[in-house]
């Protein structure tokens, strides 16, 4: 037997010793595009999303639910599409939560869970890749009664501002030059033996248009810190608000439409119509920011009957900024502008 027989035999016994590992790959995306004249309908909280081949609009999967290259999980809601149980075609999966994702601030990475004091003003946590902040330092001013003039001052060796009360030139002469230590803001709020706390809301996530504007609070049954989210709008991005500064000015502050509207979320239609304020715009370099605003409940009515509810921000101010700060600096618009910082109700 010639060396060259004996090794095709050899390799043919090795290929009948493998296991076989071909097969015919499903084919979930088709094109061109077949869609059908009128997008689903979601159920309640339901994305309505793009489809995996980027062809259609539809109904995102959700936790436990099989997904594949075309029918994706629900990412607005952290969910992945988890292959790892098709070995080895890897074609079906199912929808799991992402693993927490840390968080990243000033070049520095945190875990997911773990509390870190960026500077000697504020006491954060990361939960899932949201920062959530405390501040240190008390905020409240002296009573007016007394001070009538109250300030803050830089004390050296400390960290926090200090309120400092200048007595009135025709008060009493004897009465010195005295330094008020800031006021709580509030006894310490009991929850079932823990406090608790309960973080500003971030900036909304979108400049125009419709975002999502976070917090972070353990106001719950097991005093867990948890990331809760709110419907944001600072100003509609299809208006052309300019039109609207009046001659001889060069910002709007408020900008509000004519007739109130209904606010829609994955084809779903508020109960009530709205005439919300939108914070407007200026033709120089200053920016318009919320100065006051407040956290309502709408309701919502899908077309199948079902109703649910979203924690939506209502703006009742604005004002318009010299310097418009890096978005991404949670403390830029904090410390520039603590007079004018966002008051909530």
């Amino acid at each position: 037997m010639s060396w060259l027989l004996t090794w095709v035999l050899f390799a043919a016994g090795i290929h009948q010793a493998l296991p076989q590992t071909s097969y015919t790959r499903t084919q979930y995306c088709r094109w061109p595009c077949q869609c059908p004249p009128v997008p689903p309908t979601c159920p309640p909280g339901v994305s309505l999303i793009m489809d995996g081949c980027d062809c259609c609009r539809a109904c995102a999967k959700q936790v436990g639910e099989v997904c594949n290259e075309a029918e994706t999980c629900d990412y607005h809601r952290g969910l992945y599409c988890d292959y790892s149980a098709d070995n080895p075609r890897y074609e079906q999966g199912v929808c799991a939560y992402l693993l927490g994702t840390g968080c990243q601030y000033n070049g520095v990475l945190y875990r997911n869970g773990e509390s870190f004091q960026p500077n000697c003003k504020y006491q954060c946590l990361c939960v899932n890749g949201a920062i959530g902040c405390v501040p240190l330092c008390t905020e409240s001013k002296p009573p007016r009664v007394w001070c009538q003039t109250p300030r803050r001052v830089k004390i050296p060796g400390r960290c926090c501002e200090q309120w400092i009360c200048d007595e009135p030139r025709r008060g009493r002469k004897t009465a010195p030059r005295h330094a008020v230590a800031a006021l709580s803001n509030g006894k310490d709020n009991w929850h079932k033996n823990c406090v608790t706390q309960v973080t500003s809301w971030s900036p909304c996530s979108k400049t125009c248009g419709k975002g999502v504007s976070l917090r972070i609070t353990n106001d719950n049954e097991r005093c867990e810190m948890i990331k809760e989210a709110r419907l944001c709008n600072i100003r509609p991005c299809e208006v052309d608000i300019t039109q609207h500064i009046k001659p001889g000015k060069k910002c709007l502050n408020i900008y509000r439409e004519e007739h109130p509207s209904n606010f829609t979320i994955s084809g779903c239609t508020s109960k009530k119509a709205y005439r919300p304020k939108y914070c407007g715009v200026c033709t120089d370099e200053r920016c318009c920011i919320p100065y006051k605003s407040k956290t309502v409940t709408v309701e919502f009515e899908c077309p199948s009957g079902d109703v649910f509810s979203r924690q939506v921000m209502w703006i009742n101010a604005c004002f318009c900024n010299l310097s418009c700060k890096d978005p991404n600096d949670i403390f830029a618009e904090l410390e520039q502008y603590y007079e004018h910082r966002e008051i909530m109700n």
